[in-house]
């Protein structure tokens, strides 16, 4: 009997089970049979022979390890043996508590972790807190890692660890308990700790940070420990993206748990089952909100995502249909209609919008006032106010069209004794309405910089685009300007000083004659001149910015996507493209620079040929005699040859071939996912429109309307109330009560969505578990319940030994009474 159970026992051993190491055939030399046959018992889960030798021995060590350096605690947790663990637990002095707890966390083992965490070594809640290293600083076996510390980094703890195996269950349990992961400190942070911590192993210190960020980045602990776990993901994805260009060697890693983060918020919109549940995502806490006099959502959540470009949030349906509805605000019935209904509302607001602007200011809170309030009719105001602005640009060229009889060059003046410049330089009335145009854009401007501030003011790139046309229009104005001042100086000078009526016969000084030439005299800093130059240039940039409203259509968004990532690709292109165009020609300038005069054409005989010459060549402009000499040096001429062949090659064949790769690249990025691409991009349009104020686009918004003056009263009295300390308080009572009114309403929903979350995490960790797992629980536990049964049966066995034998004694004893 004996030998058959030691020979089960030898079958049922399962090699793999004390690690990777099991090629170590070799016991420690220092066990005792006793030792080795207590470690095989808390592996297997003999419990019978584990309380025997536990309760009987006085020899017996409990905290041996075996060849890997496992004690008996650690191989008990290992299989899953909750009996055999509760034992070891009872026992005092028993070292590697945290080893096993951490075992058990890996594992997954969540009665295991009970029973330990019931250890009263952690009463206090204060090893929790500590890592495996800080335990050892502290000359505790409570951490006593194997020899060569392969199982777990020496900075993970508990909390973390769990964390790390997204163990809903175990991350809540030490969060009851007072564990929490401690957010690493900047980067650049230069305390004592992080000093010293860098000095003394900067691959640990980093690690640490890692491990620590993968933790805080884990969906089990930013649902279990955040009030707002929306919140601390957007702002976590944002601080682990920002690590990705700081630390580049852990870039991806850093990437992966931002988008991990990203993904969690998705996943908590996606739970969402009603429009309640949607607006507190993406309002957060509505007290941290600026009141809105027209109850509009902040989305102060959609502004954060936008900022950090979670695209797919911004993206999901969820938000989608709560910015579409705002879109349509007050426009309930137009959403449904026809494209072309909307195409008629559009052309009516066009026809109309000065009528609509005189409305708007005498009755601003009327119907019509509410309607042209709404984010759809502030879109169609200001496209179709800058559509007029830039059909206005269009009739002011239109007198230089081809077939117009004043050409800009011919002296025509109104009368002989009228300057010409004093008439080249008057502003039409078409430059007047521009100028109206543009100062109504600057006073829009200095609003959203007033409101914004002027940090989040130049994080767009729009805005800076707007900044520079409506500058350069300035330049140019005032430059107009001061040629228009100088020529009625002179004007003036002609009609009093000069008695002749034509001024083609008069004798001037040069200051005033110069205004009376033709434009092929004028000096190339004439400010007229620079007027004009900049003026061409601000005018580009303003058809350029119709861009900024093509992410409103389904069919242009995604094609202005692709052109806006094609000119971040030709930035980066720049870079080398400059480089190897400096170096040669610098090159061929050297190289030609002595012959000047000698040459078919003057190409790279100065700085300024060289440029043209290499430039035009990208465009194959440029001629191969640009090398030739006239002289017969072969050798300069044959290098020249060669430099000329090696750029054009490099520069075409090389260079602009990766450009065309790089943009078909950005192409195809958009492309694959050019939905939520084009949603993020009409969602950060759409939301531009969603801020109170600015109602009435360019011009319009230059005369002040009644409203303006109430908000400035409202302002005023608000300041005033400040002053006042009792009032002031009663309005921060006020304030908190309503604080404590709405805050319960979001954390009931906010712990619902997050409820929601963690259960169907549950399920399809459940789903997707490998079913190797379950079979070998099964076999750990059925080796259990058959050394118990062994136990029972053993136990049964010796009992009706006893009985046989009591009644044999009796029988014995009633037949010799016979």
């Amino acid at each position: 009997m004996h030998r058959r159970h030691t020979t089960l026992r030898e079958k049922g051993r399962r090699q793999a089970v004390r690690g990777p190491a099991y090629m170590f055939n070799e016991r420690g030399s220092a066990l005792t049979a006793e030792e080795e046959r207590f470690l095989d018992a808390a592996e297997y889960g003999n419990i019978p022979v584990v309380r025997k030798m536990l309760e009987e021995s006085k020899t017996l060590n409990f905290n041996c390890v075996d060849y890997m350096g496992q004690n008996a605690l650690q191989l008990a947790v290992g299989n899953e043996h909750l009996e055999v663990t509760e034992l070891l637990l009872k026992k005092e002095g028993l070292a590697r508590i945290g080893d096993g707890l951490l075992l058990a966390i890996s594992k997954g083992y969540v009665r295991i972790v009970e029973a330990i965490l019931a250890h009263p070594a952690f009463r206090g809640g204060l090893r929790l807190a500590l890592s495996p290293l800080e335990q050892e600083m502290r000359d505790d076996d409570f951490y006593a890692y194997d020899e060569d510390g392969t199982r777990f980094s020496h900075d993970v703890t508990p909390v973390i660890l769990a964390a790390h195996c997204q163990e809903y269950e175990i991350v809540h349990i030490l969060l009851s308990k007072g564990a929490r992961i401690e957010r690493p400190h900047d980067y650049f942070c230069k305390c004592a700790e992080c000093v010293e911590k860098q000095k003394k192993d900067s691959f640990s210190h980093s690690r640490s940070r890692m491990n620590a960020y993968k933790g805080l980045a884990s969906a089990a602990y930013l649902s279990l420990s955040s009030e707002d776990p929306v919140l601390t993901a957007l702002e976590l994805s944002n601080e682990l993206a920002r690590l990705a260009n700081i630390e580049t060697e852990f870039k991806n890693d850093y990437r992966k748990l931002s988008m991990q983060c990203k993904d969690f918020v998705v996943g908590v919109l996606d739970l969402c089952r009603d429009t309640e549940e949607v607006e507190a995502i993406l309002n957060g806490d509505v007290d941290k909100c600026p009141p809105s006099p027209y109850n509009r959502p902040c989305l102060s959540r959609v502004k954060l995502a936008i900022k950090y470009e979670v695209k797919k949030f911004v993206a999901h349906p969820n938000c989608q249909q709560q910015l579409l509805t705002i879109w349509y605000e007050n426009l309930s019935g137009l959403r449904q209609q026809s494209i072309g209904v909307k195409c008629w509302t559009v052309l009516g607001v066009t026809v109309g919008l000065p009528f609509l602007a005189i409305a708007y200011w005498i009755m601003p809170c009327s119907k019509l006032g509410q309607i042209l309030r709404s984010p759809f009719m502030k879109f169609v105001a200001h496209a179709v106010s800058f559509t007029i602005f830039l059909g206005l640009l269009v009739i002011n060229a239109s007198d230089r069209f081809e077939g117009v009889k004043n050409l800009p060059n011919e002296t025509i003046t109104d009368h002989p004794r009228q300057v010409f410049r004093v008439k080249t330089t008057q502003f039409s009335w078409t430059e007047m309405l521009i100028m109206k145009w543009v100062l109504g854009m600057i006073w829009s401007e200095c609003k959203e910089i007033w409101s914004d501030g002027p940090r989040e003011y130049i994080m767009h790139l729009w805005n800076v685009l707007d900044f520079g046309m409506l500058s350069i229009f300035v330049a140019s104005f005032t430059a107009r300007f001061m040629a228009f001042l100088k020529a009625s100086k002179a004007q003036q000078y002609v009609d009093m000083h000069v008695p002749d009526e034509d001024l083609s016969n008069a004798s001037l000084p040069d200051d005033v004659a110069y205004f009376t030439y033709a434009r092929n005299k004028w000096r190339p800093s004439d400010p007229q001149i620079i007027s004009e130059g900049l003026y061409a240039i601000a005018v580009v940039l303003s058809f350029s910015r119709i861009a900024y409203i093509l992410p409103a259509n389904e069919s242009f968004g995604p094609l202005q996507i692709s052109l806006g990532r094609t000119v971040k690709d030709i930035f980066k292109f720049m870079v080398i493209f400059i480089m190897v165009f400096v170096a040669f020609m610098i090159g061929m300038f050297n190289l030609y620079s002595y012959y000047l005069g000698a040459k078919y054409n003057p190409a790279f005989t100065t700085v300024e040929e060289s440029f043209k010459t290499l430039f035009w060549s990208i465009f194959g402009l440029s001629e191969v005699i640009s090398v030739v000499l006239k002289y017969d040096h072969k050798f300069i001429e044959n290098i020249g040859y060669v430099l000329y062949g090696v750029y054009n090659v490099t520069m075409v064949v090389v260079l602009l071939n990766m450009l065309i790769a790089m943009i078909n690249s950005s192409y195809q990025e958009i492309e694959e996912d050019a939905d939520v691409e084009w949603k993020f991009a009409r969602a950060k349009l759409w939301l531009s429109y969603f801020d109170e104020g600015r109602t009435l686009p360019a011009p319009f918004n230059l005369v002040p309307s009644p409203k303006s003056f109430y908000y400035l009263a409202l302002r005023i009295k608000s300041c005033l109330i400040r002053l006042c300390k009792a009032n002031g308080h009663h309005h921060n009572n006020e304030l908190e009560m309503g604080m404590l009114n709405s805050r319960p309403i979001v954390s009931k929903i906010m712990k619902r969505l997050i409820k929601r979350y963690v259960l169907k995490a549950q399920v399809d960790r459940e789903n997707d578990e490998v079913n190797e797992g379950e079979l070998k629980e099964i076999k750990q536990d059925i080796s259990s319940l058959r050394y118990e049964l062994l136990e029972e049966k053993s136990q049964a066995t010796g009992e009706l030994a006893q009985l046989i034998q009591q009644l044999s004694d009796k029988f014995g004893k009633n037949t010799k009474r016979h």
